[in-house]
């Protein structure tokens, strides 16, 4: 038996120290017949139960469509206060993306160590799931003093020039969404991982209800009374109502966690504490998916710096594209690859406990492949059918109008329509790709990570620096910029085609050499 032990020296006594131990499972631990054990320990063996899956997927819709509704709606508001301060908005999106970086590394670790109800106990997932939120809570909330700290310099990078200076004042409070941004993603994602997908749908529901409520009585034309408001009023707003969704995500977790531990299979071990070895074992596959969303995001945001720079009606157009993205498109991918990462990482493990959990170079057989890609290839089959009739709606008849409503000015709406137009059929590749990389993403974090690279450092990066280092005008920047964002896009698709084609050939060779599952015990 392979076992490294961390702490428990020093002068005092045995039974006042704890003992905190991975403990890495030998074959000879393990029941013959593994799908018997599982049955001991109340796990579905099937990846894709008859109805585990389409109920999580609707949870998953639900809980993504409420916040792209709300965010329509607050640009419309706000178009009808002052058009100009519109692109103002779109600085939450950007703070949310610097807070990708650390929402993105533990918390997606979550789907292949959480989501391994297999080979642990449901009180160590919940111990596991405690010290993500608890850990990403003090992260964010250094996140949000740095960035309230820098709101100068932000608001200089990222929002043009004609509202500058209004948008220091609206950057400083929505820093802070940083905190609530992190608690709501580690608690989403981990509850995700625990197959209790409406809790994030709860945090959705409370923050956006609120939200909608409150701007309608205080922002909206039908807004009570004629008290002067403007775009820092509905920072405030989107703040407080963001603190009321993390706040009853966190207790209807404690709460959820409660009722799992109390039905817990007799016997079983662990604890539901935090801890360090908690936090080791997250983060040694969370270091790859925070290394990708590093990369990914700075290279992001830079290109958007780019963007800012040319201007008020092209920034706005950005932001308003981004609007119908997230809105139309990103709902059904988000919602699908949330799903998919769940279900595949609970496939996962029910492979890695029948091959043996400390096997180093297990051998898959093409049923075990089906089995653990079934519920993204599910996922790209549900994706197709939305985006492609979506996609061609939106490009014939939808977007100048929609852009119109959104914005208020017809010079934006029709800058957002001719983006759309220029890329949208590579939104189709996206949401391919996106549900095919959840495979990695739920299974083998280092090779999500090379995938992600080889995009953004092969192709995004070099399209960057030239984006940056020719002259660019208004009128010619969507030409630049469409061949950096969309060709990202189809060049992902083709690179995780052949990740995955070599994921799968050397499982089924016997190549990979795989991490032990570490057991957290205490």
């Amino acid at each position: 038996m392979a076992e490294s032990w961390i702490g428990g020296g020093g002068g005092g006594s045995s039974s006042s120290t704890y003992r905190h131990r991975y403990r890495a499972l030998p074959d000879s631990e393990m029941s013959d017949n593994v799908e018997n054990e599982m049955g001991k320990k109340g796990v579905n063996t099937s990846a894709v139960g008859d109805e585990g899956y389409p109920g999580a997927l609707l949870f998953n819709i639900s809980t993504f469509i409420l916040p792209a509704i709300y965010a329509t709606l607050s640009k419309l508001w706000i178009a009808q206060i002052d058009s100009k301060m519109v692109v103002t908005t779109d600085t939450w999106t950007y703070i949310s993306t610097v807070t990708e970086v650390i929402n993105e590394g533990l918390p997606r670790a979550s789907f292949v160590i959480i989501g391994d109800r297999t080979s642990r106990t449901i009180t160590s997932r919940i111990g596991i799931s405690n010290t993500l939120i608890i850990f990403q809570a003090v992260l964010g909330t250094l996140m949000s003093v740095i960035i309230a700290g820098a709101a100068q310099r932000f608001t200089d990078t990222f929002v043009p020039v004609e509202v500058r200076e209004e948008s220091v004042t609206y950057v400083r409070i929505s820093a802070f969404g940083s905190l609530f941004g992190a608690v709501d993603y580690a608690v989403s994602c981990a509850t995700r991982a625990l197959d209790r997908p409406d809790v994030p749908l709860l945090i959705s529901t409370v923050k956006t209800a609120l939200n909608i409520i409150l701007d309608l009585l205080i922002l909206s034309n039908v807004r009570v009374g004629h008290a002067d408001v403007d775009v820092n009023t509905q920072a405030i707003i989107r703040l407080s109502c963001d603190s009321a969704g993390a706040l009853a995500g966190v207790c209807y977790f404690m709460y959820e966690a409660r009722k799992l531990w109390i039905h817990r299979p007799d016997g079983e071990v662990g604890s539901r504490k935090p801890s360090v070895l908690a936090l080791v074992t997250l983060a040694r596959q969370g270091w790859y998916t925070f290394l990708e969303s590093c990369v990914r995001n700075v290279l992001y945001l830079w290109l958007i710096s780019g963007i800012v720079a040319m201007g008020s009606d092209y920034a706005t157009a950005w932001g308003v594209f981004n609007t119908i993205r997230w809105g139309l498109v990103m709902v059904p991918v988000q919602a699908l690859e949330a799903t998919s990462s769940t279900f595949v990482g609970h496939a996962w493990g029910v492979w890695r406990h029948k091959v043996g959990i400390d096997t180093r170079k297990p051998k898959a057989s093409r049923r075990d492949i089906r089995m653990i890609m079934k519920p993204a290839l599910i996922s790209v089959g549900i994706a197709l059918l939305i985006e492609v009739p979506l996609c061609f709606t939106m490009s014939l008849w939808g977007t100048q109008p929609f852009a119109r409503w959104l914005s208020g000015s017809d010079s934006v709406a029709g800058i957002t329509e001719y983006m759309w137009r220029t890329i949208d059929w590579c939104y189709i590749f996206y949401a391919v790709s996106t549900q095919l990389a959840s495979i990695l993403l739920a299974t083998r974090p280092r090779w999500y990570l090379g995938q992600s690279l080889l995009s953004n450092l092969f192709w995004v990066l070099p399209w960057a620096i030239v984006v940056e280092v020719i002259e660019l005008n208004k009128d010619t920047a969507w030409k630049w910029h469409a061949i950096v964002f969309g060709g990202s896009l189809v060049v992902s698709f083709v690179i995780i085609l052949v990740v995955l084609g070599a994921w799968a050939w050397r499982l089924m060779s016997g190549r990979s050499r795989l991490s032990p599952v570490y057991l957290v015990e205490r």
